[in-house]
Parts: C-alpha cells; structure tokens; sequence
C-alpha cells in the first residue's frame, strides 16, 4: 500500500441501470456480504477508475462504483451522443438514479457514500432527498454552488492570483475564438458551452476547459494526467460539456439549497476531508458546511479534516491516505458496541 490504498481488485459484478433513455454501468467489489458503501465521482462526468475501489477495505465492504449520466462507460456517453447524454441530465435526475440503484441491488441503506467534488455535491443532495436511506457520508472537497465557488473557479479571476498562466490560458482560448470579446468575458462558462456544442470547435474547446481545471488539481501539476485525459475523449468531452452543463444551471439547484436543507442529515455521520491548498473547492465552503449542520444540531456528528500541503484531487497522496483512513475509521464506528 505504497500509495496509501487498498491494494487493486476486480468487480465480482458488472451492471446496467436503464433510465428514461440513458443506461448507466455500475459495479460490484470487494465483500459481497458487507456493508455497502458507494463511490461518487466529480465532475460532473468524470467518470469512475478502478483506482477509487481502493479507498475502501474489500474484506468490510461491499463496494459499489457508478459512472453517472453522460460519462464513463455509461450510455449515451457525451463524447459519442452530445445532446442526447444532456438530455435529462440535472441533480434531479442523479439523485433518483442513485436511489432506483440501490432499490436495484436490494439494498434497505447505502451504510456508506463516498463524494468527491462535485461527487460531495451529489452526496449532500442524495443524502438530503433521501436521509433514511444512508447513514454515513465522507466528503472530500465541498462544493455546494453558492456564486462565491463557481465564479471563483471559471469567471472572476480570482485564481490567477496563485495561477495566473492557467488563467490566461483558459480565458486566451475563448478570446482567440471570440467574434464579441467583450461580450463573451462577461460570460465564460457561456462561451465554453457555445464552442462545446459546436461539433467543429468541441474537442479544442474540450481540452482547453478540461487543462485548466487539471492543472490548478494538484498541488504539484500531474502533466501525466493532462496528457493521458487528453488523449481520451470519451473522458475529456464529457467532463467540459457536463461540468460548463451544470456550472451554468447553478447545479440546478435553488441558490443555497443545500446548506438549507442540512438539517435533514443532522443525525447522520460525516467526515469531511479538504486539501487545505484546494484551489478548486474552496475550503471555506467546507467551512460553511460545517458550520451550518452544527447550526442544525448536528454537533460532533459531523468533522472536519483539512489536509495540509495538499489541494484538490484525490490522487493526491495526502488526500488519498486521508481517505482510505476516513473509511476505515468509519468501519470501526459502526463495528463498534
């Protein structure tokens, strides 16, 4: 466990979930017999890996990974069918995914979500829709889409301060391309999302979203990610086109629904971990978070660990161990008498 994790495994089971015009792949691993604990990744459509069954002890849980609407290795995927992979593609829609999953696999409780990024997003959602139906939540880089998270990752500016190259660079392709500048800075997500539907400008605009957002991930920049995700389009395209998808929608979600709501998981487990250097969640959203489940009553249910020298992603060494810990402390809470 050089790296922190479990080491690798297989799926026992592979599946797909038909949902109104969209077929969505899950899979099994680790104890059959567990207790079931699922993976949600970022993105939005990021897809899965077979790494992020590591995070999890395979003789405890049950482990069940799901690539989410438009990615992966579910269908359509956006990079193959655009507009049909949007189509009925909103929180909603993967929030009733995750429950029509787990009434699938026969499940009476999810005793663990995993959520990262905008997988913490989904998880808070699922979790606030549906509060007797998990019990345990660990979350790794909060975003909940308040206008502060979004503008400061894609409109404002305001990570030039510690990324002033990646900036130019995401702002400069919009610009190149601009027959209305002056317009279209107002607006960049907007610009994005105009290019990406194009079919003639999408995987250039594909890979200049999607560098930004990978090179501000890291702490130290993992160029071997950059270069194999752009070498990728059924990964790539769909992480531009579903993220400026729900960026410009506000996670279509009311502003602040969220934080509103957490008074439904008051009672629930929650383990936080943030990259205290994270340039893509802010960790005063997790702050925030924090801050408003304890207003609700949530007290020591609900804990915060931000990881020093680390930023966002969850290859991260630091964040890795964090979370494999997280899990396996959580396992023991519930084992416990």
């Amino acid at each position: 466990m050089d790296d922190g994790l479990y080491p690798p495994i297989e799926p026992y089971e592979k599946g797909m979930l038909s949902r109104d015009g969209h077929a969505l792949y899950y899979e099994l691993s680790g104890n059959p017999s567990g207790p079931t604990a699922l993976f949600l990744h970022g993105g939005p459509g990021g897809g899965t890996s077979p790494r992020v069954r590591r995070f999890f002890d395979p003789a405890h849980y049950r482990i069940v990974l799901l690539d989410q609407r438009g990615s992966g290795l579910s269908v359509p995927n956006v990079s193959d069918a655009y507009d049909a992979a949007l189509r009925d593609n909103t929180t909603a829609h993967l929030v009733d995914d995750i429950e029509a999953l787990r009434e699938a696999l026969d499940l009476d409780v999810w005793q663990l979500i995993l959520g990262g990024s905008w997988g913490s997003t989904l998880a808070i959602a699922y979790a606030e829709a549906h509060p007797d139906r998990v019990r345990q939540l660990l979350l790794r880089g909060i975003f909940t889409f308040l206008p502060d998270e979004v503008d400061t990752l894609f409109q404002d500016g305001r990570v030039a301060n510690h990324y002033p190259d990646e900036w130019e660079a995401y702002t400069g392709y919009i610009r190149r391309t601009s027959t209305n500048w002056a317009c279209e800075q107002q607006n960049l997500v907007g610009a994005y999302q105009a290019r990406l539907q194009d079919p003639a400008q999408r995987l250039d605009a594909a890979k200049a979203f999607v560098t930004f957002e990978l090179s501000i991930s890291h702490l130290h920049q993992n160029a071997e990610r950059i270069e194999s995700t752009m070498q990728n389009p059924a990964q790539l395209v769909p992480f531009a086109a579903l993220e400026v998808h729900y960026m410009l929608h506000g996670g279509f979600m009311r502003r602040g629904q969220l934080l509103d709501h957490v008074g439904a998981l008051r009672n629930h487990r929650i383990h936080i971990v943030h990259g205290r250097n994270d340039t893509v969640c802010l960790p005063r959203a997790a702050h925030r978070l924090v801050q408003a489940l304890r207003a609700a009553g949530a007290g020591d249910n609900v804990t915060l660990e931000y990881i020093e020298a680390a930023g966002h992603s969850d290859s991260e060494p630091r964040i890795s161990k964090a979370l494999r810990t997280a899990a396996d402390a959580l396992a023991r809470e519930t084992s416990s008498p």
